[in-house]
């Protein structure tokens, strides 16, 4: 494969001062998987994008299984939410974890108790004993494995691959969950239809198998702590109050909550959405999430591409207005076709977005740092879901669907023109 030219990126320097060499030069869409040469990272890749088509096959089936038995749209949020709740408390303990201890381990046990919840949920439907309650404490079980299981991920990146190729890495990574996140939902409408919810949490279950054998086959050199610590607890706080104290880490977490809380949150009511204001089944809910799910991959892709070319601001703040746009639009369309329309086209800001601020997470902070500063991005992700779950829930609970989901894109908008007016002040302070 031909050799890809670096140089030192457009990107700010970490506290100490080091700059952050990543491509920028001589990449076409030949190039667009070049962090696939990396052995370890190819394992990755193929048992992750398995593993996830089960996973979005298993999140589809169980918010429909909730609002099928319950017709609340409250309960939609609120089993989203004590599902994700619990990585807020976990999210921070794994990211110092995973500067501690071999990344590979904390994965392999994470995605293993994230198999056994999967097979629990296919038990309880197939057995009966499935109620709300029952879904509410797997899926509490699940996220806090999930807040142990995303800083060691995220931070795995660069080991897998290499600092030159982590752009297009991560890129790829997100590539991967969206092109899931069109496969999943598709299959899951099809199969509730035809074969009821426990199957779709029963192959989730299987799906882990991939991910799991591609952990075990890498070949890693052996691992060696760089840091010692006085207190694990001393160790996790470090990690927060770094990041609260970098003006720059500060700015794209603040905005990633935003967008998080008020943003990303409707694919909550997506159900409620499919049923109620478009008069769709199972199928076309499924069909509804495939589309913001291929509009962030195709998304993926051009960033893995083609984002070099383009300043992280122009790429994080336009994402976030396309996002904002695109569902603002939905909102008030009761077009199945135009609706499918305004989902790609919000996927795919979403994408830049998220893909953009990840990265710039991760090449602005010092090795030593990276798994924390994950640990903390994973507890704003955590806290975002359930507080956005509520959010969403209650108020499409009073004003309804289409007005929750307009008063979000709203708030969107607005906090990606807050954030560009704070980069502009202290930019201006910088400069006097």
């Amino acid at each position: 494969m031909p050799t890809v030219s670096t140089e030192t990126a457009r990107v700010p320097e970490d506290l100490s001062g080091r700059q952050r060499r990543m491509p920028v030069g001589g990449i076409t869409w030949r190039h667009t998987f070049r962090a696939l040469r990396h052995r370890n990272y190819r394992l990755f890749f193929w048992g992750q994008l398995v593993s996830l088509v089960g996973t979005w096959m298993q999140q589809t089936a169980m918010m429909w299984f909730v609002y099928d038995r319950t017709n609340s749209k409250l309960l939609l949020g609120v089993v989203a939410a004590v599902g994700s709740a619990p990585m807020v408390f976990s999210s921070v303990w794994g990211g110092s974890l995973a500067d501690l201890y071999p990344k590979r381990s904390i994965l392999v046990l994470t995605q293993s108790a994230q198999m056994l919840c999967a097979f629990l949920l296919a038990a309880g439907v197939w057995l009966g004993f499935a109620t709300p309650a029952f879904i509410m404490v797997v899926a509490a079980f699940n996220g806090t494995a999930m807040g142990f299981d995303m800083p060691a991920r995220q931070a795995f990146t660069v080991e897998m691959t290499s600092r030159e190729d982590l752009l297009n890495a991560i890129s790829l990574n997100s590539s991967i969950v969206n092109g899931a996140r069109v496969v999943g939902p598709s299959i899951a409408g099809l199969m509730i239809a035809a074969v009821g919810v426990a199957m779709c949490f029963f192959l989730n279950g299987l799906s882990f198998i991939a991910v799991i054998a591609g952990l075990l086959l890498m070949r890693l050199p052996p691992f060696k702590r760089k840091i010692e610590i006085v207190s694990a607890g001393e160790h996790a706080w470090e990690g927060i109050v770094y990041s609260m104290r970098h003006p720059r880490v500060r700015t794209i977490l603040g905005l990633f909550l935003a967008v998080g809380v008020f943003g990303w949150s409707y694919a909550v009511l997506m159900p409620a959405f499919a049923r109620d204001v478009l008069g769709r089944g199972a199928n076309g809910y499924g069909v509804l999430m495939s589309a913001s799910g291929t509009g962030a991959f195709v998304g993926a892709l051009m960033v893995a591409t083609y984002g070099h070319l383009f300043t992280p601001r122009k790429l994080a703040l336009g994402g976030v207005w396309l996002f904002s746009a695109a569902m603002l639009a939905f909102s008030f369309t009761r077009s199945f076709s135009l609706a499918l329309l305004f989902l790609f086209a919000a996927g795919f800001g979403m994408l830049l977005f998220f893909s953009t601020s990840n990265t710039l997470l991760q090449t602005i902070v010092p090795d030593e740092m990276r798994g924390r500063v994950m640990g903390v991005w994973s507890l704003v992700f955590g806290a975002m879901i359930p507080l956005g779950s509520l959010e969403a829930g209650a108020v499409a609970h009073w004003l309804g669907t289409a007005l929750a989901i307009a008063f979000g894109a709203i708030i969107c908008a607005v906090s990606a023109l807050v954030t560009l007016c704070v980069i502009r002040r202290r930019q201006a302070r910088t400069a006097s």
